[in-house]
């Protein structure tokens, strides 16, 4: 049994569209179940998000996205930022679940806010990249609008580097994942989030920097 069964019960509904159920007609009853099912999963990971803040009291609890968009897009994939020192603005740390219902798990991620950034936010997030890497962690970069994935490796630190330096990365992030879907005690979750959490704040460190 899933430790985690209201999200994996939200994950295979990802990008369908919720309608108010006063205006859903015939599909009144079901929309009442996607918004019960919307809310316990968002529930289940800000539980999870707050267990781990607990284990850092320094850093600042931001809001848990929603269970769907604006468009009213459903969005599973949820995230929540966690503020360490300096402005709303800045680099920090955010946990945001990936993957389905098969395999799903939740990463840690040195990034920003994008609606917070302001001339600053990317100069100092990129700064990721003068540190050595070492996988498990990987990067998370922005080329040309479309966010991809590189293994930590010094080959690719190079790699990105290069491309930032010439214009074709815009941004990038330093993440660590962890598989929820087949972990056997929330204890092993946090203790494994824990050692993310230690390999990432050299990361998150550096974007502090003057």
């Amino acid at each position: 049994m899933s430790l985690f069964p209201a999200i994996e019960t939200y994950l295979p509904h990802q990008g369908a569209k919720y309608i108010s159920p006063d205006k859903a007609g015939q599909l009144r009853e079901s929309m009442l179940e996607l918004r019960a099912k919307g809310q316990a999963a968002r529930k289940e990971f800000a539980d999870l998000v707050k267990d781990f803040q607990s284990l850092y009291p320094k850093l600042t609890l931001e809001r848990t996205s929603q269970w769907m968009n604006q468009a009213q897009i459903l969005r599973p994939h949820f995230w929540n930022y966690l503020k360490g020192y300096g402005e709303i603005t800045e680099p920090m740390f955010a946990l945001r679940l990936y993957g389905t219902a098969e395999d799903f798990g939740v990463s840690l991620e040195v990034s920003f806010m994008e609606r917070k950034k302001d001339e600053n936010s990317l100069n100092k997030q990129n700064r990721v990249l003068n540190l050595p890497i070492q996988s498990p962690a990987y990067y998370f970069a922005q080329i040309d609008g479309v966010s991809q994935r590189f293994e930590g490796t010094e080959e690719n630190r190079q790699f990105l580097t290069q491309q930032l330096a010439v214009g074709q990365v815009r941004k990038v992030l330093v993440k660590y994942d962890i598989p929820l879907s087949q972990t056997a005690s929330r204890e092993q979750v946090l203790s494994q989030l824990q050692e993310a959490m230690t390999a990432l704040i050299p990361f998150y460190e550096a974007t502090r920097v003057i």
